[in-house]
C-alpha cells in the first residue's frame, strides 16, 4: 500500500500542518521523520489553532497513529508539554508511540546553540536557539544520548558523563559560562521526564513495516523545507537535517521503494526566517501588506518571516530534488487584494540566465530575478468550495505556476481554515 510524503518546497512554512491534516483524514498512520521543535505547524480546526511542533498532525484524527520517527531529535520536555496541551483540548494523544532511537536534546545542546549564536555575531546563522544544532551535531560525532536511553539509567548516566566532560571544558574555556551538573540533569531526564516517555517508546520501523504488510496508508512529514536541507539548500543558512524526501527514508525506516507519492507544498508567494540569501525578496509596501494578510510570524517563535514573490527557479529545483508527483499550492487568499502579481521565472547574473538555481553560493547571492507579471482578481477567495467558482485571472495565476513548474497543482488553499481549499479539475 501507498506511503505519502508531504514536504516542504522552499524555506519553511509553507502550510505542510494543514496539508498533512487534510491527507491524513485517508490515512492510518502519520510519521514525523527529522527535525525537532525548531518548526512549527498550524491548524485550524473549526475555529480552534492547534500549533504543533513535535507531534505529528495526525494526532487529530482519533483512528491515525502517530509517530515520531528515529530522524527526530526531541526535547522531552517539550513534548510532555506539548501533549498536555493536546490532552486539554479534549485531543486522544495515547496512541503516540516514539522511536526509540531518535536522539535527546539536553540542555547542554540549548546552551551550546545559545553561545554560539551570540559568539558568531553579525555572521549568526538564526537558529531557534533551542539545540537543534548541536544534538544533530552530536548524533553525528556518536556521543548522543537517544530515547531508548531513559530505559536504562545506567547507560544513561555513562552516556551522559562522557558528553558533559567534553561539553563542559568547551563552556567553560570557549565561552565562560558554569559548568552544568550530571546529577541535576539525570535527576531531571531519569524522572518524571523518563517516567511519562517510557510507555511512549517503541521500535517505529517495525511497527512502520507492519502496517504496510497490513495494507494500511501511511503519511510521513517532515519539518522545514528543501532548501533548509543540510545538503541541498542555502548552507550555511540551513537546518542540521534533510527535510527531503529521500530524509523520509532514513528518518522512518522505510526503503525507497516504499514511497508512492510525494506531495510538495508551496505558498502562492515565499517567505524565510532568519538570515541567508533570498533572490526574490520584498522591501516596499507590498512586503508589509503580505506580511499583515498572510500574518507571517512564526508558529512557535513569534518571528516575523520576510517575505518576496513566487520563485519558480527554487519550485523547479524542489521539483528534482524530490521527485515531487503533485504540488498543493496555499495562501493564495493572501493576494487576493492585488492589481498585479509578479512571478520568478529565472534569474540572471553576469550576463547568464539561470533556469534552475546556480550551485556555486557566490553565484546565487548575487543573482537578480527576471520576473513575469500576472493580473490579479481583486476578489474574495476565502468563501470558495470549488476550483471553477475561483476567477478567471486566480485560475490564470494558478496554471501559470504549474506550466512554469512542470508539475500539476492539485489542491489550491483559500484560507486557514481546515476546509478552505479547493481541487483543479
Amino acid at each position: 500500500m501507498p506511503a505519502t510524503v508531504v514536504v516542504g518546497t522552499q524555506w519553511g512554512d509553507e502550510g505542510k500542518g494543514k496539508l498533512t491534516d487534510l491527507l491524513a483524514r485517508d490515512m492510518d498512520m502519520v510519521v514525523r521523520y527529522q527535525g525537532g521543535h525548531n518548526a512549527g505547524h498550524r491548524i485550524v480546526v473549526g475555529g480552534e489553532a492547534f500549533a504543533l511542533q513535535l507531534v505529528p498532525s495526525g494526532v487529530l484524527y482519533p483512528d491515525i497513529t502517530p509517530v515520531i520517527g528515529n530522524g527526530v531529535v526531541v526535547d522531552p520536555a517539550v513534548l510532555i508539554k506539548e501533549l498536555d496541551t493536546l490532552s486539554s483540548k479534549g485531543v486522544d494523544v495515547s496512541k503516540l508511540v516514539v522511536s526509540g532511537n531518535a536522539h535527546l536534546i539536553m540542555p547542554y545542546h540549548q546552551e551550546l546553540d545559545r553561545v554560539t549564536e551570540r559568539f558568531l555575531g553579525k555572521n549568526a546563522l538564526g537558529t531557534t536557539k533551542r539545540g537543534i544544532g548541536p544534538a544533530y551535531a552530536d548524533k553525528s560525532s556518536r556521543v548522543g544520548l537517544r530515547v531508548q536511553d531513559l530505559l536504562d539509567p545506567k547507560i544513561f548516566r555513562e552516556k551522559l558523563d562522557v558528553a558533559l566532560k567534553e561539553k563542559n571544558a568547551v563552556l567553560a574555556k570557549v565561552y565562560n559560562r558554569l559548568p552544568m551538573k550530571a546529577d541535576e540533569i539525570a535527576d531531571v531526564y531519569l524522572g518524571e521526564l523518563a517516567a511519562r516517555i517510557s510507555p511512549m517508546i517503541g521500535d517505529t520501523v517495525g511497527l512502520i513495516h507492519d502496517f504496510l504488510d497490513d495494507g494500511k496508508r501511511i503519511l510521513l512529514e517532515g519539518a522545514q523545507a528543501t532548501f533548509l536541507d543540510l545538503d541541498h539548500g542555502t548552507y550555511p543558512f540551513v537546518t542540521s537535517s534533510n527535510p527531503v524526501a529521500g530524509g523520509a527514508c532514513t528518518g522512518s525506516g522505510l526503503g525507497p521503494r516504499d514511497l508512492t507519492d510525494i506531495v510538495g507544498i508551496a505558498k502562492a508567494y515565499i517567505t524565510r526566517v532568519g538570515a541567508g540569501p533570498f533572490p526574490t525578496e520584498l522591501f516596499d509596501d507590498m512586503q508589509e501588506l503580505l506580511v499583515e494578510r498572510g500574518h507571517e510570524f512564526g508558529t512557535n517563535t513569534g518571528r516575523r518571516r520576510r517575505v518576496g514573490w513566487f520563485d519558480a527557479v527554487m519550485a523547479r529545483q524542489a521539483v528534482r530534488l524530490n521527485s515531487l508527483t503533485e504540488i498543493a499550492l496555499t495562501k493564495l487568499d493572501v493576494l487576493d487584494t492585488l492589481d498585479t502579481i509578479k512571478v520568478c521565472v529565472a534569474y540572471e547574473a553576469g550576463g547568464v540566465r539561470y533556469e534552475y538555481p546556480p550551485y556555486h553560493q557566490s553565484v546565487f547571492h548575487d543573482v537578480v530575478p527576471i520576473y513575469e507579471e500576472l493580473p490579479g482578481w481583486k476578489t474574495d477567495l476565502s468563501s470558495f468550495t470549488s476550483y471553477d467558482q475561483l476567477p478567471g485571472a486566480a485560475q490564470k495565476y494558478v496554471q501559470f505556476l504549474v506550466d512554469t513548474i512542470g508539475v500539476r497543482i492539485s489542491v489550491v488553499g483559500v484560507g486557514p481554515g481546515r476546509e478552505q481549499f479547493v481541487r483543479p479539475s
